[in-house]
């Protein structure tokens, strides 16, 4: 009875995308045009934040995500931008908003195969230094609560 529990419980993880034994990899542009592909981040943390203009949590974890971002060489954050705009408006938000990583644009109606489509707005994946999603947050998130994970987990 015991493992059919621990089978279900292993089952729902990995569904969840909290236990992954695939590297996951994807290939966006930045607002310039650069491409950026996950797995030339391997090697160290990555934080793949999927956030929206219009989305107020999001809005909130800019600058916060920006500061982890340029505090800790180990942890790289990618900003998944989910949401049909032009470039010029993305450009005009970030002006109020400034983040020090790269803002990676998603087609919403054809995103990353590996990662989907949020569920939520913010999600934020934690990939760790093999190119594996290990952990993931629905809802807001802070630099603190990815170091913490990465300091009890990784």
């Amino acid at each position: 009875m015991m493992s059919r529990f621990v089978s279900f419980f292993l089952v729902i993880a990995v569904s969840c995308g909290s236990l992954s034994a695939a590297t996951v990899d994807f290939e966006l542009s930045d607002l310039d045009g650069q491409v950026h592909r996950l797995a030339d981040y391997r090697g160290g943390w990555v934080v793949v934040n999927y956030w929206a203009t219009w989305c107020a949590p999001c809005r909130k974890e800019i600058p916060d995500l920006s500061r982890l971002h340029d505090a800790r060489e180990d942890i790289t954050v990618l900003g998944l931008a989910f949401e049909d705009t032009e470039v010029s408006a993305f450009r005009r938000f970030l002006e109020q908003y400034p983040a020090s990583y790269p803002i990676l644009l998603v087609d919403v109606y054809d995103p990353p195969a590996d990662l989907g489509a949020p569920r939520a707005l913010p999600t934020t994946h934690l990939v760790d230094l093999e190119g594996k999603v290990v952990h993931t947050w629905l809802g807001p998130v802070t630099g603190e609560m990815i170091s913490d994970w990465i300091a009890d987990n990784g």
